[in-house]
């Protein structure tokens, strides 16, 4: 049995378990919804630009049932099966916990757009790690949303549908100005490829990642909390420099007006707005590269986003700099290495060849200590199908 069928497995037990505790009966059904891992293109999705993730193979999943009241019930089994119960007609209600606060915000997100959630039973588990930039809670909505949906019968909530839902969830309820990159291609991320994404029109291309590379992704062990970091402060910083060059997003200016009409900018702003507008045109090279498998453009192209995002939106850390510099001077032109998320902790993603992953591997697991002095996690991925029902 392989590992992914192992894993899923586990999860779906777990969720079984926690659902027939909290709630003394079996699901009516079970929904799962990836995480993701982003090849390249940070920050520049809620500025309309272009993104290259993949779907990946930890997620979450959700079992839903019945219930006779007309409230909203969940447990969630990776909070030691800890609870929540709301009336969705009240509205949304802050919580402490954040984890609440996602289920309560995709729950108002579908009532305010005339879907009429209630009456059910939810329990929640997942192995999507948390506070890593693989889009835990975006994997948590799309999954959550779906179960709404096949549940109540709302079939005219598509794939797309999921992904705007669970994004309003965190922009309007949880807090976090969050673009569309991540909860789209949960939604509709399909198996050996990454997603070539244009977050103004939503228009995806679908590129085959070669067989003889493997996704890895390196957790730093610095965990990072994207409602209390700087995400939303380099947000505003994009906005103002979209306002300063009159364009309604970074994505409408190319190098050479950036430079042209930069006038009065500070440097901090115009910064800002360099690594966006590089960074677009960044991610249309690497899949332009990856599609031809030109693997050694690709890595350039990598190593010059990580830069982008050391020096120009600085939100890189330096262990994961010297985690990055390690791995790339392994690899050389033959992969690619970066950090990957939003910053300030998280993970490296890197395309290695399968020839020589032991090594790499080796390579990072003596040579690089997490904060507490431990041995970093290392998750090889398997790029993965989107949300659906198990």
């Amino acid at each position: 049995m392989s590992t992914i069928v192992t894993r899923r497995e586990i999860l779906i037990e777990r969720a079984k378990t926690s659902f027939r505790k909290a709630f003394g009966g079996e699901p009516d059904l079970l929904v799962a919804a990836p995480g993701r891992v982003n090849l390249i293109g940070e920050h520049t999705d809620y500025n309309d630009g272009f993104v290259l993730p993949c779907a990946i193979d930890y997620e979450t999943i959700v079992a839903i049932g019945a219930s006779e009241g007309t409230g909203v019930r969940v447990v969630a089994g990776d909070y030691d099966n800890a609870s929540d119960s709301f009336d969705p007609s009240v509205g949304f209600v802050h919580q402490k916990a954040e984890w609440m606060n996602h289920v309560r915000g995709v729950v108002a997100s579908m009532m305010s757009r005339g879907w009429q959630v209630g009456g059910v039973h939810l329990a929640i588990v997942g192995d999507v790690p948390r506070g890593a930039g693989l889009s835990s809670s975006a994997s948590m909505g799309v999954a959550l949303i779906k179960a709404l949906a096949e549940h109540h019968g709302f079939h005219r909530i598509d794939a797309t549908d999921y992904a705007l839902i669970a994004q309003q969830s965190e922009n309007d309820f949880v807090g976090c100005a969050c673009g569309i990159m991540d909860q789209l291609v949960s939604a509709r991320g399909q198996s050996g490829t990454v997603m070539l994404l244009d977050c103004r029109s939503l228009e995806t291309r679908f590129v085959t990642i070669p067989d003889d590379l493997a996704v890895m992704v390196i957790h730093s062990g610095i965990e990072r909390e994207l409602v209390d970091s700087a995400y939303n402060e380099r947000r505003n910083q994009c906005k103002l420099a979209a306002t300063h060059y009159g364009v309604p997003a970074l994505r409408d200016i190319d190098s050479d007006r950036l430079v042209r009409d930069r006038g009065d900018l500070d440097d901090i702003t115009y910064r800002r707005a360099r690594h966006i507008v590089t960074e677009n045109a960044r991610t249309l090279a690497a899949a332009g590269a990856l599609a031809t498998n030109d693997i050694a453009t690709l890595s350039v192209l990598m190593k010059q986003s990580h830069r982008s995002m050391r020096d120009d939106f600085e939100i890189t850390l330096p262990p994961i700099d010297s985690l990055v510099k390690m791995i790339s001077n392994s690899l050389g032109l033959e992969g690619g290495v970066r950090m990957t998320g939003a910053g300030f902790g998280g993970c490296v993603v890197a395309l290695v060849p399968l020839e020589i992953l032991e090594q790499v591997t080796a390579l990072v697991e003596s040579s690089y200590q997490i904060p507490d002095g431990g041995k970093a996690r290392i998750i090889i991925c398997n790029p993965s199908s989107g949300a659906s029902v198990l």
